[in-house]
């Protein structure tokens, strides 16, 4: 699954990328784009963003829909066939978006990691909560050589109430991606500044899109990355695009100088 040098360059980003690893722009097979022609304008508006290379990341195992492994990979090759023939500038990669669940181990074989390798996995909570095996799980999936990446952390509302909850998981070897739209507004002032916490702590290690074919859930990446270049840096900037290339390449990403929440900052509820 390496990553080769395109065309189409991100000059945002020191390695002239911008990698994305959470997207459900693959059509009709879960409640991102419901079709072809919907596919292709999200495609459009990625490279437009200055994306390289996305991960496609059908929801699975999430109640509503179910996308397996085989199936998935198939998808991504015929999509990426409409890519070429449409002479889009953009290289998909078959993924999964991980619904936790009490025996995901029992159903390893049929889950996609973010690289090959399954060395790192998007795993996703339920909005409303943490489950109490989730600890357990995690511990049985790095056993199987699978660094759990949480998805979407700040839209949780167990966490939006201790983000110290994050920061266990964190200690404990998991990673995290924070959604893009999140860290410039886009679901309102309280995700944000929940967003900004967890950036400033370190508690997140990559943006992603979680862009669907739905109004207000676009990808927001360049963006993203314009806003932390000017709060926190280049390097910053830098090293969130590069985590996301090594997630993708299997490479070793770590997190960094994570640190607790202060408890008396006040967030918000849902």
């Amino acid at each position: 699954m390496a990553i080769m040098e395109t065309d189409t360059t991100a000059s945002l980003t020191k390695s002239n990328k911008i990698i994305d690893l959470h997207c459900h722009l693959i059509p009709g097979i879960d409640d991102g784009s419901p079709d072809l022609e919907h596919s292709l304008e999200l495609a459009h508006q990625a490279v437009a963003e200055g994306i390289t290379h996305i991960l496609a990341t059908p929801h699975h195992l999430d109640g509503d829909y179910v996308n397996h492994r085989d199936d998935v990979i198939k998808h991504v090759t015929d999509f990426q066939r409409e890519l070429d023939h449409h002479g889009i500038p953009l290289v998909i990669f078959p993924g999964q978006e991980v619904h936790i669940n009490g025996d995901l181990t029992e159903k390893y074989d049929d889950l996609l990691g973010i690289d090959e390798d399954k060395k790192y996995m998007l795993i996703e909570f339920p909005h409303g909560s943490v489950p109490a095996y989730a600890k357990r799980l995690f511990f049985e999936l790095r056993k199987l050589g699978t660094t759990p990446v949480i998805v979407h952390p700040e839209r949780n509302h167990e966490i939006q109430g201790d983000l110290n909850l994050l920061y266990d998981f964190i200690a404990d070897g998991a990673l995290s991606q924070l959604t893009a739209t999140s860290y410039v507004g886009g679901f309102g002032e309280k995700v944000q500044h929940i967003s900004e916490q967890l950036v400033e702590h370190n508690l997140v290690q990559i943006f992603a899109s979680d862009a669907h074919a739905l109004k207000g859930r676009s990808f927001a990446l360049r963006e993203a990355f314009m806003k932390l270049r000017t709060e926190l840096g280049q390097t910053e900037v830098d090293e969130f695009e590069g985590n996301a290339e090594n997630l993708l390449n299997g490479m070793p990403v770590f997190a960094r100088d994570y640190s607790r929440v202060d408890k008396k900052k006040k967030f918000w509820l849902f």
